[in-house]
């Protein structure tokens, strides 16, 4: 094992360590908004020991997929988040076209959960599942343009046909740097990732994760059923994804420093998307269901856009 490889897998380590903190870091700087004491930082540490130790109710109507649905979706997510170069480093399982595997196996984890609802037999979490799927197809053209201008200003650089379909090349520190080159477009990403952040892991203002009304539950609603052990996976793939898009944007802003600065600029600017997301959460209400559509397309003309800038040049 070489040295990059050691670092990438202690960085890897530390961010399965470190998820669970994301969702206290967003709680905390809510209740700091809303002038309350909140809850402990680490909340949710707290809520995984405390499931793990819980039995679970299961209904009869529920099958094999129920149960299955939850572990799908943590292990979908902590592949997904071994494919990017965490901290700037390449992954070691990196290769041509991995952003299109990190996107399935995304997919996959969802399409658990929601077979996962679908299977209680509920018409409440079915509604739920609806929506998931419907906001996950309206989020995917936003998430593969802003992949196809990565790798089309990489190629300008001078990067090859295949390290330009690779999110460890992608990701390297070089798109950064691209920015004082006068590639404008570039700075609309993330944006669209930071959006898309937002989008994928159900929050404000596209899902409140607290809310527990009929008319506005999204992904909430689809793990009602699920206690113990089972929520306790969801709940941990839930922060897996949360810190895949957020080290998503991460790499988009991080500069190529040394290998050492890189990965602690790395989760510096992980921690403080957490408390943008909290940020946001606190300033801005939940739109209503009609609206969200829009939002999306924006943020997929917005992925155009750059795309058509960067192919222009």
């Amino acid at each position: 094992m070489n040295g990059e490889t050691a670092l990438y897998l202690a960085h890897l380590a530390l961010a399965l360590l470190l998820a669970p903190l994301l969702p206290g870091i967003i709680n905390r700087v809510k209740a700091i908004f809303a002038g309350r004491r909140g809850r402990p930082l680490l909340q949710t540490y707290h809520d995984l020991a405390k499931l793990l130790r819980k039995g679970e109710v299961i209904s009869q109507t529920t099958t094999w997929v129920f149960t299955t649905g939850p572990c799908v979706s943590l292990a979908a997510a902590a592949c997904a988040l071994a494919l990017l170069p965490l901290g700037g480093t390449a992954s070691p399982l990196a290769f041509a076209g991995d952003f299109m595997l990190a996107a399935c196996l995304l997919g996959v984890g969802r399409f658990a959960i929601v077979l996962a609802a679908l299977d209680t037999g509920s018409a409440f979490e079915g509604m739920g599942a609806s929506r998931e799927a419907s906001l996950s197809a309206l989020a995917e053209p936003a998430l593969f343009l802003g992949i196809m201008v990565l790798a089309t200003t990489s190629m300008a650089l001078g990067g090859t046909s295949e390290n330009a379909f690779s999110l460890s090349a992608l990701l390297s520190g070089q798109i950064a740097e691209a920015w004082m080159t006068g590639r404008g477009e570039l700075l609309l990403l993330p944006m669209i990732f930071f959006l898309l952040l937002l989008v994928e892991n159900c929050r404000i203002p596209v899902d409140d994760p607290n809310t527990h009304l009929e008319l506005t539950m999204i992904h909430e609603v689809m793990v009602l059923d699920h206690s113990g052990p089972s929520l306790a996976l969801i709940l941990y793939g839930a922060a897996l994804k949360l810190w895949f898009f957020s080290a998503l944007v991460a790499g988009l802003v991080t500069p190529d420093l040394p290998a050492w600065q890189k990965v602690g600029a790395h989760l510096a600017l992980v921690l403080l998307l957490a408390v943008a997301t909290g940020i946001v959460e606190s300033v801005m209400a939940r739109l209503r269901m009609e609206r969200v559509p829009l939002l999306l397309g924006g943020a997929a003309a917005m992925s155009g856009l750059a795309l058509l800038l960067s192919l222009m040049r």
